[in-house]
This record gives C-alpha cells, structure tokens and sequence, in this order.
C-alpha cells in the first residue's frame, strides 16, 4: 500500500494512514489493483494507525475512527475475493525493559487500533515488521483480549539475519510458536534472498504455517524518491522457493507492486510446499520467438569438455593490484604452454580491490589467446550494473563465469566500503539463465541469447552443512551448470560431499591449494571462512617447516599433488590455485 501511494505523489511526510478518511476513493483503488493481480489477502492501509504514532500528526484521537474506515475500504476492494487482515506495526518506541513505556500502556495503545478494525469487520490481524519479542508479544495479548481471529506474527530482520535486539529467527519463532500465534513470518527490512535463508531456518523450528513477505530488494535513493530495483520475475522466483522450502504464505512489502504479486501468484500457483532434500525442478524459461538456447557444448572449449565428461584444469591468478598487467599476463602465457585449459580470474578475493576481473579476463583472451573462467562477485554492484556487465562482457567474448556471492568489506582493508548485495549468488545464476535464453530480469527480449557456461561455488567443508547443501540446490535450480569448489583439503570430507550432492548431477570442479608454508596454512586454516584444513596437515607443515622454507613449500606441493591424483577419478575437474602468484607452483601439481 505504502509503496503504491508513494508512487502517485505522497511522500514520506504525509500520514498514509489518514488517507483512509481524506482519500478513501485513492486507498480503495490501490486495494483493487492488487485483488486484480491475484493476492488472496488484504493489509489493512493501518500499520502506523496507532495512537502513539499519530500523535505526531496531532491525530492520536482518531485512531478508532481511521483504522474503522480503513478495514471498511479494505473489505469493498476484496469483494469476497480476498481475506482482510488488520495491519498493526510496533508503536515506534521502545517499551519496558529496555524503555520506558509499560507493557499496560503497549497493549492500551494496540487495543485502540484493534477496536477500529473489528469494527470495520476484518477478517484477522496482522502484526508485522517488529524487532522487539516484548512488543509482539504486548500485540498479541491485545489482540487476544479483544478476539479469537487469526493472527499473523511477522518480525523484521538486518542484512545479518537477525532482529534488531539480536534475536534469531530460530529463537522468535519457536517463542511466537509458544505464545500462540497461528502463523509466524519475516517481512520487511531485507530482499528475497535474505528471507529465503530465514524461512529455511523457521520451517525446522516450528509446525505453524510459515510467511515471508521481502521487499523489493533494498531502497535506492534517485533525487527526492525511493526506488526498489527488484523485478516482478526475481521476486516471484524467490517466493517459489520460499514455498518449496516451507513457507505458507507468501507476498511483498516495501516495494511491492500489483506487478510483483501477478508474477509471485503466477509462480506458485502450483506449487506444493516442500522440503529441498530432494531434487529440485529448473523453473521453465521460454525464449522469444526465433531465441534458440546454445547447449552448453558449443558455449565455449570449457563448456565443450564438461558437456563430454572429460576433465577440465584450470589455475586461479588474482589480478594485479596495480595498473601493470604485464606478470598477471606472462604467468597465463606459461599456463597456456603447460596445456592448462583455463584461468580462474577471482573477482575482488578477500574484499581486496584489484584490477576488474573483467578488463584482466579480456586481456588474457585477446593477448594470450587463453580462456578464462571469470569470477563474478555480487557485493559490488546492484541489479542493473551486473546486468551491463554481464552484457557488455559477453559481447567481448568471454564466455564462461563462476558466480558468487562474495566477502563483505569488512573482511578486507577497506572496512568503510559500502557492499550493496542487491541480489546474491542465486538470483544473479537465475537471471544469467535467463539471458542464456533471450531475456532480461524483466522478461523482455534481448535480440539473442547469451552463451554462459554458467558455474557457482560451493563449499564441502561449510559448517552449516545444511544450509550449504539447500543453497547449491537452489543454484542448480537457477540454472548452474558446474561448481568449483572451496580449497579441498581432505579427500574424506569431499567424498562425503560429492555423495550428498549426487543427486543434482552438476559436474564439480574441486579446488587445491598448494600450502607454501606453515604460516600459510595456518591463516587458510584460521582466517578464510569456508576453509577446512585437518591437523594431519598442519601436521605434516609443521614438520616441513621445522626443517626450513623449501622444505616447507616441497611438502606443501606435495599435499596438493597427493589431492589431485586422488580427486581427478572423483570430480569433473581441478582448480588449482598460484598461492601469492607463483604459477610454478602451480604448475608443480600437474606433475
């Protein structure tokens, strides 16, 4: 509702919920809209209509009387065709303990608002976008007192999956689950994507219906407006996993147009919710009319040798930190003599800035005439600028990526860099996908196909084994079709994963990394997340190390020469990275 009437001229310093007694023609109209698109329920144009906060715009004695008319317009525009829930938002301050509004006086001032909607005749309650369990719970005791309809309890969370006050979506939703509400949901604050991994999370938590209702991926600010970038198609294509995954109910907050939910009820009309242990159906994709998708045969050398099952290697070379591409391309050159297929080009390691990967990437290929696999991190940029360089990389000729979500600044030397993290690792493979098949995140034609070999990483030493293995089956669901994997250490511990992941049937590319001293291995083993490095080889860097620096860096070889003659009869292919640079080394473990 907010998103729409800030979309005809109301901005932000206007109260939206005294529209339902100035504009109550406007607040019916946007109902409609969004009854016409398909949603099955109504919010009530009330999520600020308590007194307390009209009381800034001199209208606390009101409060009744708006939220009366607003259920009221609400049931016109539904026509019987939708449910109608009371929308009721936290107070906008901070109550007992950490305030000093009482619970009494909370759930006073929920019960002024809860009376106008029942009167107004709605069909449940709705409290949403709360941060604090003490608040919700006030809500939903008011709401208990005045009636025995249904109620939604929906908390918002941050970008680092947690409430304001630090709860997790485990803990809230097994307290909501004991204070009663009859479904429990996220909203608000956060894109699909970061809902997606709450979902995943409250589903195991909790035998109560789950919701989840994201904006429209994150606000940007273009002159005096707010702007949400996310597509219809994005949003409707997280919603089905949502429901795939668990989820009950699903819809849009801020940012969410009628657009967005025709496409989200488009999508998971048919859907059957579900847990992802099993293998999960790619979303059909027609291309335009004379669009033919290339097979990944004809996309590229390397898509050629993975589409034959034939084993592929490749060496990972940062780009240079400097404006100097000379060594990044003398290294390559001695790749392509040793008969290596490809070069990895890391995009921004370790939140370092470096040359573009993809100016570094088109370099390799026009000068040493190597292809190259180019790692495409999502943290840098939004939407529409991976999308132009997705583009425009594409029509310079490289064709093979390896998507990833990507460190946050924080990780390295430049922890005041805004990350944007506009879509992550599934939503840029779902919409590479789509260009391989004409189309852009909107659903509008290309003039052509792209020709992506596409590939994302994946972690067999994660700590969280479950979340790791839901989010390699929801890449192979956007389209992913071969993976490289985390540095790989242990045979055992890969083996086990290659098992977990057999049923996708997605070609795996396993990643060595030459130790090159004890310190070395140390920091992988301590400091880079993802990264399981056993005490049998420290161990063996240990002893190495003891005896000096080329002792060490022989035995660090070693270890990876031992891995790849082990792992090349278990995987479709080996990355072997040039630790600091040194491509000899590298090279060492083909030997």
């Amino acid at each position: 509702m907010g998103t729409m009437l800030y979309g005809k001229g109301f901005f932000l310093n206007v109260c939206y919920d005294e529209l339902n007694l100035k504009q109550p023609r406007l607040v019916q109209e946007v109902h409609a809209e969004y009854v016409r698109a398909g949603a099955e329920i109504l919010e009530t144009n009330t999520f600020g209509a308590n007194p307390l906060k009209l009381n800034s715009y001199g209208l606390a004695d009101e409060a009744e009387k708006i939220n009366h008319a607003a259920a009221e317009l609400a049931r016109s525009a539904a026509g019987g065709r939708a449910t109608v829930l009371g929308a009721i938002g936290p107070l906008g301050i901070r109550i007992e303990p950490f305030g000093p509004t009482s619970q009494a006086e909370a759930e006073a001032s929920f019960a002024v608002q809860i009376k106008g909607l029942l009167a107004g005749g709605v069909d449940g309650f709705i409290l949403e976008t709360f941060s604090d369990m003490d608040e919700i719970h006030a809500a939903l005791r008011a709401v208990r007192a005045a009636s025995d309809l249904p109620v939604v309890c929906q908390m918002t969370i941050g970008t680092d999956g947690l409430t304001y006050y630090g709860t997790d979506p485990e803990t809230f939703t097994k307290q909501l689950t004991a204070w009663g509400a009859d479904v429990i949901g996220v909203n608000c604050s956060v894109g699909p994507a970061g809902l997606l991994e709450a979902v995943e999370k409250m589903v195991k938590a909790t035998d109560k219906p789950i919701s989840a209702q994201p904006n429209a991926g994150l606000p940007k600010d273009v002159g005096d407006r707010k702007i949400y970038l996310a597509s219809p198609e994005y949003m409707a294509s997280y919603a089905r996993r949502m429901i795939e995954t668990g989820a009950r109910f699903v819809g849009g907050c801020c940012g969410s147009t009628p657009e967005h939910i025709k496409k989200i009820r488009d999508y998971v009309a048919s859907v059957v919710p579900r847990q992802p242990s099993v293998v999960v159906s790619r979303a059909q994709v027609e291309a335009p009319a004379g669009v033919t998708p290339v097979p990944l045969a004809e996309r590229s050398r390397w898509g050629a040798k993975i589409a034959r099952g034939e084993l592929v290697t490749s060496v990972e070379i940062v780009p240079p930190k400097g404006v100097d591409p000379a060594s990044m391309l003398a290294q390559c050159r001695a790749l392509k003599a040793a008969g290596v297929d490809a070069v990895n080009v890391p995009d921004g390691p370790r939140a370092q800035s470096r040359m573009g990967v993809l100016p570094s990437a088109i370099l390799i290929e026009r000068e040493v005439g190597m292809e190259t696999v180019i790692h495409y991190c999502c943290r840098d940029r939004n939407l529409l600028g991976m999308l132009s360089d997705i583009i425009g990389a594409h029509a310079a000729g490289l064709r093979n990526i390896l998507i990833i979500t990507g460190d946050p600044p924080k990780m390295g030397p430049y922890p005041e860099a805004t990350a944007v993290f506009d879509i992550d690792s599934i939503g840029l493979t779902n919409l590479v996908y789509r260009l391989n098949h004409g189309l852009d995140p909107g659903n509008n034609p290309l003039g052509g196909a792209t020709k992506w070999a596409i590939g994302v990483g994946v972690n067999p030493g994660a700590t969280d084994k479950d979340r790791e293995l839901s989010r390699f089956a929801w890449k192979v669901d956007a389209g992913a079709e071969f993976a490289v994997t985390q540095p790989v250490f242990d045979v055992r511990q890969l083996e086990t994963f290659l098992k977990q992941v057999e049923q996708f049937k997605t070609p795996i590319v396993a990643g060595i990394w030459p130790l090159i001293s004890l310190r070395n291995a140390e920091f992988l083993a301590n400091e880079v997340p993802g990264v399981t490095v056993p005490e049998e080889v420290l161990q063996r860097m240990r002893k190495a190390q003891d005896k000096g620096k080329e002792a060490a860096l022989a035995e660090g070889v070693a270890i990876a020469r031992e891995m790849f003659t082990q792992v090349k009869q278990l995987v479709q292919g080996v990355q072997v990275s040039a630790p600091f640079g040194k491509v000899e080394v590298a090279l060492q473990v083909f030997q």
